[in-house]
């Protein structure tokens, strides 16, 4: 794969069928400064190859893709993956990883590290604007997901001494009432964030007589009631999660109020509260906790009346989605454009049910006879009732198809079907077995005008057919973008967090600024993206023609683009996550893949243009040491060898260009530098030489094909990777290591779990929905510097020996929740206790800070083998290897790991696995 193609995918996301500036982007002509790449004039992009093919009778093998909602391997065929999909949609069950009681509601819990302790950045962290005014923050009060199950007892426990630590507002205007998913809060420089159970003080003041025998009506959501036991009108029950869990030992008592007609429904229950007697119990501190608990109910029962018990729960994600988005980004849509989404939920339950269900779907056609939901009374009349509100296209009259239209029916269809209408239409029936022969053969006669009663007989097999709109589709593809500020979330998020398989971590959102300032930079934005979706396209479709074209479209936008415009995005100032929303950003992403796909087809010239104005716009870039050193290769590649020196040369006093990228232009300039063209010995001559520990260890191989990963048999007779083989060579005769195989994995894992309340600790705009896993500026320099005595208070504890207890209360504390780089099931605590008791303070510190200094340049690259073994008195010690296979070498970046551990004073070593000489 090139360089640069897998962040691009993760860029683009899901594909769109629907590419607003599809046609202009690939057949107008457009200004460029770059007129060493040839101009073509492709009027349309090649439909990029199938991802997977279609059932033959043949019985061939299909290619099978993930579920991202259970996991499971299925076919990859359009029927098979929906099926699938609805049959996961419809699943009732949960994980008790995030099943809730109604005593979590959509609060906020204490932070550990607060906001004053941040470092100013040029920004002001405690939330006030210019004018030294309160900044109100928009909050999302999204459900926590299982967030809360850590806090909301030991919260109302603590209810005094929080009343007195913290004050909270809570904005109860009709514009934004309590029970609305989102609540605005002021904060300053005195004032923490609210936690997840504290309500107005105001409203704390009940007494015991006030509020007994009243009655709270809600339901019971996300759960189906038993077939087997008859639900009872009156019956009594018992909220309780998990009877086990003995951080919920609290349930609400009350009784069924109403049988529902469906088993997936919600059921109707009243809770009621009452009076206690106490029996030498503090009075007081109990009426407290209860006040704090009764209150949190409420707030939950009114946060359930947003919703008719009629709105299944992915229907209400949606509606959560497009109002959020809304209501926090008005000034991104255009006033028919707000009507359009408004509308949404003035639609029938059926159609909204409908729409979300193929919306999630691969499509983009469906047969109407095909769908047909649990939920959906009348399919027909949902779909009459979409296309009417323009959210759906139907086909029904095959005069007005075009060709890409009757070719997305022919999809449609199965092998027999397609054989029928080949028969039917009395042309060859033997055109082939695979589903892909026979809708190309049948293509080929209607393109030919050979067969022109095709649509006809397509839409006699089909039936009426249903397509999601453009505008929905664009729409509701921006909403996504908006909400979730990447391509790798979509809907299917919420449901993951439904179903209990994902878990986000508790954090404080404080947005003070927009994240796009106009709609222009938006539109902008979304252009960027469909330049990539195409150019990821035709690198599916191995389309040079129409690649060279979107690379010359990306370099013109980038070349066209003000100065001033380029400097304000890419200054060292501005915040450098938001440089990520800016079409500018997204063009770099194009340039830089079609940079790698130059190089590969041997055209340097054009490659170092394209690098050269790279290096020229983006002078603030954490990319600009791999575009540099590329950029010399090239030059070399082309016999400019001085120049080529020059730009290593130069690369050195660039402070953006660090760790693998700058070791390996320092070895370009000693192997480039000799005398005639060099006579002075460099400086970091003698670093760079430094002799690496090798390590030889002789195996039976299986294969040592050229192209091929290495295969041998290890001690034990089975087959085994390099790896697992240097595994058992230090697990015996190599001195009685204990390790795992891990590469830059448990590192990462070390440094989540070590740094946790860092990284999710307060600062301004860097948390912005609930589904992060880690700030958006994790990977530019501003997360350290802006938190700087937070981090380097934390490093003088791990320095000082305090690393296991951390890791400890981390793991305890955190076990399960999503975050950045930390990897749950693939290492124990055990492992990362001992790993971390091994490698000791000073040397774990010192990884640690460079992490949090450069997380993109040092997250990768990292040794195989992590080793450890303890000697006497719990005294142990730590090794890092590096395993290569016969034909393998060390790259720039495993170097520069290498020899940074080496001057932390970790032990470090190359092991080099060979094949054993076979006697003659």
């Amino acid at each position: 794969m090139l360089n640069g193609r897998e962040s691009l995918i993760r860029l683009v996301g899901k594909r769109r069928h629907f590419l607003r500036n599809r046609q202009s982007l690939l057949s107008d002509p457009f200004a460029t400064h770059n007129d060493s790449i040839e101009d073509t004039e492709a009027e349309k992009l090649v439909d990029s190859k199938e991802a997977t093919e279609f059932g033959s009778e043949s019985g061939s093998s299909e290619k099978l893709v993930t579920c991202p909602v259970c996991g499971h391997k299925v076919s990859g065929d359009h029927n098979d993956i929906n099926s699938h999909l609805d049959a996961c949609l419809s699943r009732g069950t949960k994980r008790k990883l995030t099943q809730q009681t109604l005593l979590q509601s959509n609060f906020w819990s204490q932070p550990k590290i607060s906001s004053s302790e941040l470092e100013p950045s040029g920004k002001n962290v405690s939330g006030r604007g210019s004018d030294k005014s309160l900044v109100h923050n928009a909050v999302p009060g999204l459900p926590d997901f299982g967030a809360a199950e850590e806090n909301v007892i030991s919260m109302c426990q603590s209810s005094r001494k929080l009343e007195s630590d913290m004050q909270t507002h809570i904005d109860d205007s009709s514009e934004n009432p309590v029970n609305e998913y989102w609540i605005n809060y002021s904060t300053d420089t005195t004032q923490q964030l609210s936690p997840k159970n504290e309500v107005p003080k105001g409203d704390m003041d009940v007494t015991m007589d006030e509020i007994c025998g009243v009655t709270l009506e809600t339901y019971i959501v996300g759960r189906r009631f038993s077939d087997e036991k008859k639900l009872l009108l009156g019956a009594s029950i018992s909220l309780l999660r998990d009877p086990n869990n003995d951080k919920d030992p609290n349930a609400i008592k009350g009784h069924v109020c109403s049988i529902p007609k469906h088993p997936f429904d919600c059921v109707p229950i009243q809770i009621a509260c009452r009076k206690s007697v106490f029996h030498g119990e503090k009075e007081s501190e109990v009426l407290e906790d209860f006040n704090c608990l009764w209150k949190v109910a409420k707030l939950v029962v009114e946060s359930a009346k947003n919703y008719p018990l009629s709105m299944t729960k992915y229907q209400q994600n949606f509606c959560v989605l497009i109002r959020e988005v809304l209501r926090s980004n008005p000034h991104l849509f255009s006033e028919d454009e707000k009507i359009f989404m408004e509308s949404f939920t003035s639609l029938s339950n059926d159609s909204q049910r409908i729409f979300i269900r193929l919306y999630t779907r691969k499509g983009p056609w469906f047969r109407m006879s095909n769908i047909s939901y649990a939920e959906v009374l009348d399919p027909q009349e949902a779909v009459k009732g979409l296309s009417a509100a323009g959210y759906v296209c139907l086909f029904e009259d095959a005069d007005e198809s075009d060709y890409n239209e009757i070719k997305e029916m022919l999809n449609l269809l199965t092998v027999c079907e397609l054989r029928d209408i080949s028969c039917k239409l009395k042309k060859n029936c033997n055109s082939g077995t695979r589903k892909k022969d026979l809708i190309e053969a049948l293509l080929s006669l209607h393109k030919n005008g050979l067969c022109p009663k095709l649509p006809s007989v397509v839409l006699e097999k089909t039936g009426v057919c249903v397509q999601i709109s453009s505008q929905a589709e664009s729409l509701i593809w921006r909403a996504e973008r908006l909400f979730f500020l990447n391509g790798e979330q979509d809907l299917s998020t919420f449901l993951l967090v439904d179903l209990g398989i994902v878990k986000y971590p508790t954090y404080n959102c404080i947005i003070s600024e927009q994240i796009f300032s106009g709609r222009d930079d938006l539109l902008a934005y979304e252009e960027a993206i469909e330049v990539a979706q195409l150019m990821d396209q035709a690198l599916d479709g191995n389309n040079a023609e129409v690649l060279l074209r979107l690379i010359k479209i990306a370099d013109s936008r980038i070349s066209s683009s003000s100065m001033k415009a380029i400097n304000s995005s890419t200054s060292e100032s501005a915040p450098k996550f938001l440089l990520y929303f800016s079409a500018l950003w997204v063009y770099s992403k194009v340039v830089s893949l079609g940079v790698s796909f130059l190089e590969r087809e041997h055209r340097y010239n054009d490659a170092i243009n394209l690098l050269k104005r790279l290096l020229s716009c983006f002078t603030f870039d954490g990319r600009r040491g791999y575009w540099t050193l590329r950029l010399s290769i090239n030059l070399e590649h082309i016999g400019y060898l001085n120049e080529s020196l020059a730009v290593a040369e130069d690369g050195l006093q660039d402070p953006w260009v660090r760790a693998g990228s700058r070791m390996a232009l320092q070895k370009r300039i000693l192997r480039l530098g000799k005398p005639p063209r060099r006579w002075k010995t460099p400086s970091f001559s003698a670093s760079i030489k430094r002799k690496i520990t090798e390590v030889h260890v002789q195996g039976r191989p299986l294969n040592c094909e050229i192209g091929m990963k290495n295969r041998f048999y290890g001690e034990d007779g089975e087959q085994c990777g390099v790896e697992q083989l240097a595994l058992q060579y230090y697990a015996g005769e190599g001195g009685g290591w204990q390790g795992v195989h891990t590469e830059s994995g448990i590192w990462l894992t070390i440094f989540g779990l070590l740094m946790w309340d860092i990284i999710f600790s307060d600062a301004p705009n860097v948390f912005r929905t609930r589904f992060q896993t880690a700030p958006l500026d994790l990977e530019t320099d501003s997360f350290y510097l802006m938190r700087k005595s937070c981090i380097e208070s934390q490093l003088q504890k791990i320095h000082d020996g305090m690393a296991e207890e951390i890791l400890i209360m981390s793991w305890e504390c955190h076990v399960g929740t999503a975050c950045r780089g930390v990897n749950w099931n693939r290492h124990s605590l055990t492992e990362l206790r001992a790993a971390v008791s091994c490698i000791g303070g000073p040397c774990l510190a010192s990884l640690c800070r460079h992490l949090a200094q450069d997380y993109r340049s040092w997250s990768s690259g990292m040794p195989d083998l992590l080793l450890w073994r303890f000697n006497q008195e719990y005294r142990g010690e730590a090794k890092l290897v590096e395993v290569k296979g016969p034909r393998d070498r060390l790259s720039e970046q495993q170097r520069a790991w290498l020899l940074f551990l080496m001057d932390c004073g970790f032990n470090t070593e190359v092991c080099k696995v060979s094949p054993v000489q076979m006697s003659v």
